[in-house]
């Protein structure tokens, strides 16, 4: 199992669409066996899960995250467990144990009519359930 985690400063990163690194975790077994952090290039749900799924990850960690984003990443194949927070470390132990908490339904509603419609926030706050 691939595991990937929005990242910033060892905490899950709130803003799916926004996240400049994932911090990606190789488990066996119930186990972490490698965890590195890898810096994106790209910006924007499409180009993020895109990249994903060329790490052959197969599970996310997330805050918040958008519609298209979610679209995005189960075209890709890519299990989703938003609306997480904390640290990236924890949440993938706390995954890997089944106590993980989330939020399968953290959504960011109101992003469709900002920007370009690709989910960027503009202007606003959406208490870190965008993206």
């Amino acid at each position: 199992m691939r595991i990937a985690v929005t990242y910033q400063d060892g905490q899950i990163f709130q803003h799916f669409g926004h996240t400049e690194r994932f911090k990606i975790y190789d488990c066996e077994d119930g186990a972490v066996t490698l965890a590195t952090t890898v810096h994106m290039d790209g910006t924007g749900h499409g180009a993020l899960a895109g990249a994903l799924k060329n790490m052959q990850v197969d599970t996310l960690i997330c805050g918040g995250i958008g519609g298209g984003a979610r679209q995005a990443l189960a075209e890709a194949g890519i299990t989703l467990y938003p609306g997480a927070s904390g640290s990236a470390d924890e949440a993938v132990r706390a995954l890997l144990e089944g106590r993980l908490q989330y939020d399968p339904d953290t959504t960011c509603s109101h992003h469709d009519h900002h920007g370009e419609g690709h989910g960027d926030c503009q202007g606003h706050s959406c208490g870190g359930t965008c993206h």
